[in-house]
């Protein structure tokens, strides 16, 4: 009878490693497809060509190494205070950061604190292997939610050291779900996992995974050290001069199209709007700056011109944004008046700014805390954002009290770095 059974869990787990298996052929194939006419994804298609090459080139057999692993951009935010000071207690050893989107890739790949910069192959079992004979990795970390069953599983069987890092989970993913036995088995490949979270962990303990630490979100502690660094500008301080200031990090056009609309007929003299949009292609921009009535410069075209004199500064750049907040009273974040997904509110709040973002937020527990905290209002229309952004200029009051707020919600969130890097010493 047990042999019966086991047989039956034998031949389940090959249909379901043949079904995923058969999943990354396909995505293969479809993603060498969309790369013929999308410029991000050929991107990635070829870098993943030349991925063991450089591995082969950078590492040797004799090489200690730690491999760190980021889906994107975000991630790697997410992982960074981690990664520089793993970096430090590591110091002979080489660092392979990977990552699986362009976004993340093509920004960082001269990250400097890493020896080496690539793109994560796609998860077949031979790929899984190849890259971990190169690698040979002392410890694995990976960032949030990127769980890959075969490099996990191919961790696992060679008894590697992996923890997962600001971990976020929800009921209606696939390890939780009956359909899911193939994820939910890699999950158990990390030495440990902390999590942003206590619903996350209670999730983890129902499927059985004991070793698990709510250590909360490791962004708290980098933007934090946002404050260690010096944040002056020149240029956006000779702009700002002594009038109260608007920023506008990562604007989409679902965005621009009501900020537009109110600094063309809303916006009042004293007031002035830096806006950092997340496309900085250059028809994009010079669309946005033909939409502004008011007088308004690009960073591009600002040399030569007295600066203070102009209402609206686009930064057709990126690399500031970080630093601006610094100047900034109010602060409007986008992403979320879209469904593109809002960007890091967390690097306003460190400033002490209160902050304005769109209606679709669900996915950003932290937007629906500072919410709750009164140190972030989410608008859903043009009248909204009106209103919002005409208290916030007209109350001097109220504007302290909201960006308190948020530097108080940073304050107290901080400390999930330390409480890894305890668990990494033991």
């Amino acid at each position: 009878m047990l042999n019966n059974e086991l047989c039956i869990l034998a031949q389940s787990k090959f249909k379901l490693n043949l079904i995923y298996s058969l999943g990354i052929y396909l995505a293969s194939l479809i993603l060498k497809v969309i790369a013929l006419f999308n410029t991000k994804i050929k991107l990635g298609v070829i870098g993943r060509r030349q991925v063991f090459k450089v591995l082969k080139a950078k590492i040797s057999n004799n090489d200690k190494t730690l491999w760190f692993h980021c889906a994107s951009l975000g991630e790697y935010e997410q992982g960074l205070p981690v990664f520089t000071n793993l970096r430090t207690q590591y110091p002979k050893h080489k660092i392979v950061l990977s990552f699986f989107s362009p976004s993340g890739y093509e920004i960082k790949k001269n990250a400097p604190f890493a020896d080496v910069v690539v793109y994560l192959p796609l998860d077949t079992k031979n790929n899984a292997k190849r890259f971990l004979n190169v690698v040979h990795p002392e410890l694995t970390v990976f960032v949030k939610y990127e769980i890959w069953p075969n490099f996990l599983n191919e961790l696992k069987r060679r008894q590697l050291r992996a923890i997962l890092i600001s971990a976020t989970f929800r009921e209606n993913q696939s390890f939780f779900k009956w359909y899911g036995k193939h994820t939910k088995e890699a999950l158990f490949a990390f030495e440990h996992i902390f999590t942003q979270n206590e619903s996350s962990k209670l999730l983890l303990q129902n499927i059985e995974y004991k070793s698990v630490t709510v250590s909360g979100d490791t962004r708290f502690d980098r933007v934090s050290n946002q404050l260690n660094q010096d944040n002056t500008i020149d240029f956006i301080k000779d702009f700002k001069a002594s009038d109260l200031c608007v920023v506008v990090g990562s604007s989409w056009e679902e965005d621009e199209k009501f900020l537009v609309e109110y600094i063309n007929n809303h916006l009042k003299v004293g007031v002035k709007f830096i806006i950092a949009p997340h496309n900085i292609k250059p028809t994009q921009i010079q669309s946005l700056k033909n939409s502004i009535e008011k007088k308004c410069v690009l960073f591009s075209e600002k040399e030569g011109k007295l600066i203070s004199n102009y209402q609206i500064l686009i930064l057709d750049t990126i690399g500031l944004l970080t630093k601006v907040y610094n100047y900034a009273d109010i602060a409007y974040i986008g992403g979320a008046m879209g469904t593109t997904g809002l960007h890091n509110t967390l690097e306003a709040a460190v400033f002490g700014v209160p902050i304005i973002i769109g209606k679709n937020h669900d996915k950003f527990p932290e937007a629906q805390e500072m919410i709750d905290n009164e140190g972030l209002i989410s608008v859903n229309n043009q009248q909204e954002l009106n209103t919002a952004l005409n208290n916030f200029v007209d109350n001097e009051n109220k504007r302290a009290i909201f960006g308190k707020n948020n530097r108080d919600y940073i304050k107290n969130n901080e400390g999930a770095v330390i409480q890894i890097l305890n668990f990494l010493r033991r």
